[in-house]
């Protein structure tokens, strides 16, 4: 049995945990909450901090919303959908940090269902989470991935290999033939087991993304940067948008559903920058992330 309130309870105190967490590592900066509804069904509550002194833009928002009929993207795989009521919740967030040293980390949990009078209801959970940084460091990467490895432990062996190589082949620019960052944890469509399991998985992702990202905030926060590092910082996050705008499913699904543009774009960083054939110096820290770090391997 389905139980949606459940679910959007845990998905706003997330929300709400979240923000408080990065919140207290900035003396000022505080975030500003913009509730809103949606036309055609729903709405929900989307956090923003702009200009902190360690975070440069961080946004955390939770949406809840229906419709009576299914965007392309949701639909064309899945015929049986059609003429289903359907709803979508979930939390969804990126943080930018000033500090070029400090990766972005985006993470994503969700639930969707569509029901139908005398039929059964359709359900599924998705989300994970993935580590974008400017710089490469091995022991990051490590940390990150061994709380990935760790809290899939509990729900078999073959989850974190499963869930990680997903994440590596989703997260990457085929027009750049490149990673988008070093990976994490993404699935889609879960419902392989009882819906209190897969709630149970969702719940271990949404309480790991702070346990994985915090300790490398605090271990990069202080290392010093000039004019070279924020230029670089500004080419790659230039590869962020372009994943973003062209590839990422819940960017399409939320523009051709009539989701809110403005919470759709929460991801976008605030200042990016596009070269011409921009190539940094061979043997340097920016060549060594994109001959190094960002190529797959078993971190763990």
């Amino acid at each position: 049995m389905m139980e949606l309130q459940a679910v959007r309870d845990y998905l706003t105190a997330l929300q709400s945990r979240i923000c408080t967490t990065l919140e207290q590592q900035e003396p000022e900066a505080r975030f500003g909450e913009d509730v809103w509804t949606r036309p055609q069904g729903g709405g929900g509550v989307t956090r923003i901090l702009s200009g902190g002194n360690l975070f440069e833009k961080a946004g955390v928002g939770f949406s809840h919303v229906q419709g009576d009929q299914l965007p392309p993207t949701a639909a064309a795989n899945r015929p049986e959908l059609a003429g289903r009521r359907w709803q979508a919740m979930g939390v969804s967030l990126v943080i930018h940090p000033r500090n070029p040293y400090v990766p972005t980390s985006h993470a994503n949990i969700r639930l969707f269902a569509a029901e139908k009078p005398g039929s059964d209801p359709v359900w599924w959970f998705g989300g994970g989470f993935d580590l974008t940084p400017y710089y490469g460091f091995n022991d990051d990467a490590r940390h990150w991935h061994q709380t990935a490895r760790d809290l899939c432990q509990p729900f078999g062996e073959t989850v974190y290999p499963r869930y990680k190589q997903w994440c590596d082949e989703y997260f990457y620019l085929p027009h750049r033939q490149e990673p988008r960052g070093i990976g994490g944890l993404f699935f889609d469509d879960l419902n392989d087991w009882e819906f209190e399991t897969c709630f149970a998985f969702l719940q271990a992702v949404g309480n790991g993304y702070l346990d994985a990202y915090m300790p490398i905030v605090e271990r990069r926060r202080h290392l010093e940067y000039g004019a070279r590092e924020r230029q670089w910082q500004a080419v790659r996050r230039g590869r962020y948008v372009e994943f973003n705008l062209v590839y990422d499913r819940g960017t399409l699904f939320g523009l051709q559903s009539g989701g809110r543009t403005e919470s759709i774009l929460m991801s976008l960083p605030p200042s990016v920058e596009w070269h011409y054939d921009f190539q940094p110096e061979p043997g340097s820290p920016e060549h060594h992330l994109l001959t190094d770090t960002l190529r797959r391997r078993e971190w763990v």
